[in-house]
């Protein structure tokens, strides 16, 4: 055989592996695109299309890429939830794709490729990514590509690859502040391996400078309001500590972040990055990051992005090991592998994807999944505040205003209110917070998200207007923690010194 030739087979070979990459992303996608219309918006997507209507280089929670990226989705789509999730679908179907690639570039062939990816495309949290638009579901994938760009780097000593990785970066701050444990993971495989060498490469600089450079406009929003999110990061930090959110982290590795069966995957490929001098870097990349997490009591999915690297690494090494056993071995590891892989993935799936509208798949869903539980009952709610407003007096109806207190509460009256012609929220959590209340401020307010005792305690001629109920019967955070609505007169302070007291987190 010519070199020719064997160039020409191992082209058509690596072809048909990346179109293999191709259909595993492909029925991904098509799971979510079938399965995303279901239910409805989770509170946190209501937040997050409050927040797009209102475009800003910054917002309380997070920075302004998500939001910017579903104010495009919104305008394409307008409020479909197929569409609106489709950024979300397509960023995993690439974060498994990258996964395949990854493991090309470590040496792997077809069955290392399709290991790695298929461990991703079977894991709780990526498959939970898809179903719904988070910014936590970009940030998964800026993990990965960074990865990708990095052993690029690594295998081809080419110092340009630095611009990628910085720009990535970020851009990985505009959507996460997470980003920054990442961060300190490629810096300290930095000084611990020989890629310190590139501290004296202009193209590491100009990496960092441009990283810099993209997330600088949200820095300077955050510089003109005091750091907001900084306090909105350690309120919810010490919500979710106290509410034991971050327990169970090392546990969660396992069956949150990674299919449980593919342990045996990203531990090998761990291992194999510190015994690989060239590649070594990236096993500090996930053990820097591991530390913090676990030193500042993190919850247990922020490390998720950091497993496609390991699996990739270690479906080389897998594939390598099982080349060395004769056939019949190798066929029956390859067979239990892939069909625990699958078959807890399949399990997983019925917890995660709402596979069914009704019956049993759906409730078995709405059990074990409070997330899904969280996309019920919004339109319900919305329905119940038009017909309260309906059945006030001409002159309330004129001048009424509607006061939330948690952001899907606000996200649900501003994204599904106009439907039924109800006013634009007036909250005081998070971001909107920053965009005030009405002026002239209205007379007499519809009230969510607020005990008998508090409304009593902030606004004047209260009475119980209705409750909110959903029309499945799902109980959830709605429905459950604050049913009451409230018809109340205006705030018994003034309207100023009760707008400083009303800002809160959530």
């Amino acid at each position: 055989m010519t070199s020719e030739q064997s160039l020409e087979q191992i082209d058509r070979r690596s072809r048909a592996d990346t179109f293999a990459l191709l259909g595993i992303a492909v029925v991904v996608a098509l799971t979510h695109l079938l399965t995303n219309g279901r239910y409805g918006f989770h509170r946190d997507e209501l937040q997050v299309l409050s927040d797009a209507r209102h475009l800003d280089w910054g917002f309380v929670p997070y920075p302004p890429l998500t939001p910017f990226v579903e104010r495009i989705g919104f305008s394409i789509f307008g409020l479909s939830m197929v569409g609106l999730r489709m950024f979300s679908v397509i960023a995993q179907a690439l974060a498994v794709i990258f996964t395949g690639l990854i493991a090309r570039e470590l040496g792997g062939g077809r069955l290392a490729q399709l290991a790695a990816a298929l461990a991703i495309a079977l894991s709780p949290l990526p498959l939970f990514e898809g179903t719904e638009f988070q910014y936590s579901t970009f940030d998964y994938l800026w993990w990965v590509l960074i990865a990708y760009f990095m052993i690029r780097l690594l295998k081809t000593e080419n110092p340009r690859w630095w611009l990628a990785i910085g720009a990535t970066i970020g851009v990985g701050f505009q959507t996460k502040y997470t980003m920054g444990f990442y961060l300190c993971g490629i810096l300290g495989g930095v000084l611990l391996t020989r890629a310190r060498r590139y501290l004296l490469s202009p193209w590491f600089w100009g990496g960092m400078a441009l990283g810099l450079l993209i997330c600088l406009p949200n820095v300077l929003w955050q510089v003109k309001h005091g750091f907001i999110s900084l306090h909105f990061l350690q309120h919810i930090h010490k919500r979710d500590v106290g509410e034991g959110r971050a327990d169970g982290f090392l546990s969660q590795q396992f069956w949150i972040c990674t299919n449980l069966f593919s342990a045996p995957l990203w531990i090998a490929g761990l291992l194999s990055y510190l015994r690989d001098r060239r590649y070594r870097m990236l096993a500090w990349m996930y053990l820097i990051p591991l530390t913090l997490f676990l030193l500042g009591n993190g919850r247990g999915y922020y490390l998720a992005g950091a497993y496609p690297m390991l699996m990739a690494m270690g479906g080389v090494g897998g594939e390598r090991w099982v080349a060395s056993l004769s056939k019949l071995p190798r066929q029956a590891v390859e067979v239990v592998f892939f069909t625990l892989l699958v078959g807890s993935g399949l399990y997983i799936s019925a917890v995660v994807i709402p596979w069914a509208p009704s019956g049993a798949l759906m409730n078995f869903a709405l059990k074990n999944n409070g997330d899904l539980r969280e996309e019920i009952g919004w339109d319900d709610l919305v329905k119940t505040v038009a017909g309260i407003r309906d059945s006030l007096p001409a002159e309330q109806r004129d001048n009424v205003g509607v006061m939330v207190r948690n952001y899907g509460e606000q996200g649900a009256i501003e994204i599904l209110g106009p439907a039924y012609r109800l006013p634009p929220p007036i909250s005081g959590t998070n971001s909107a917070w920053l965009r005030g209340y009405p002026v002239p401020p209205p007379s007499t307010l519809i009230v969510l998200g607020t005990s008998r005792d508090d409304v009593e305690r902030m606004y004047t001629s209260c009475r119980l207007a209705g409750r909110n109920r959903n029309a499945l019967g799902v109980h959830n955070e709605e429905s459950d923690d604050h049913p009451d609505i409230f018809v109340c007169g205006p705030p018994r302070l003034p309207w100023p010194e009760f707008w400083k007291e009303y800002q809160g987190f959530g």
